[in-house]
């Protein structure tokens, strides 16, 4: 059976550490399953009308977490949609209930390949920090059991493409779904 059949519209929420991939995995599993595409950070900026930086600047980190279970609360409710969600909307409890709407698919990548990836990139409150590496680990080992509650784990390789991980995540569903 066709994995499109097999979700018979369930939605796919992408959780893991920011720098995982989930935005550019979503998006061309989005293409593939013929489901539209969600970016939480994307769509928490729209209604903020500043960007998840200002938002942690001007309003902290409680504050993003408010909205993001907000949102997350919104686009539980859609079917057919694969959604790239921020990296710690596993701490909060209430944002489960909202996960477990769909098919929860955990993005897991090495400390490592997160901090080349994120090395460049200035736009993550949570990396002002000295160390990053080091912010890194503390913040996979705290979601560590968190993530563990996915549907599915997809091990990410510094080699594997966008492309690569829909497909691992799509040749995973069936497993999970019959």
């Amino acid at each position: 059976m066709a994995t499109e059949k097999l979700l018979q519209g369930l939605s796919v929420f992408l959780v893991g550490m920011m720098g995982a991939g989930k935005t550019s995995v979503g998006e061309v599993l989005a293409h593939k399953l013929g489901y539209r595409f969600f970016d939480m950070d994307v769509l928490i900026e729209r209604v903020k009308g500043c960007s998840v930086q200002e938002i942690f600047a001007q309003e902290g980190e409680a504050k993003f977490r408010e909205v993001e279970t907000q949102v997350l609360n919104q686009l539980s409710a859609y079917t057919q949609s694969a959604i790239a969600t921020g990296g710690g909307v596993v701490v909060d409890p209430m944002n489960w209930s909202y996960l477990q709407q769909g098919l929860v698919v955990w993005l897991d990548a090495p400390v490592e390949l997160l901090a080349e990836r994120l090395a460049a990139d200035d736009t993550r409150p949570l990396l002002n920090h000295s160390n990053p590496v080091e912010k890194l680990t503390t913040l996979l080992e705290q979601r560590y059991a968190l993530y563990s509650q996915a549907d599915i784990r997809i091990t990410i390789q510094p080699d594997q493409s966008p492309e690569d991980i829909a497909i691992a995540i799509l040749e995973s569903i069936p497993g999970i779904l019959t």
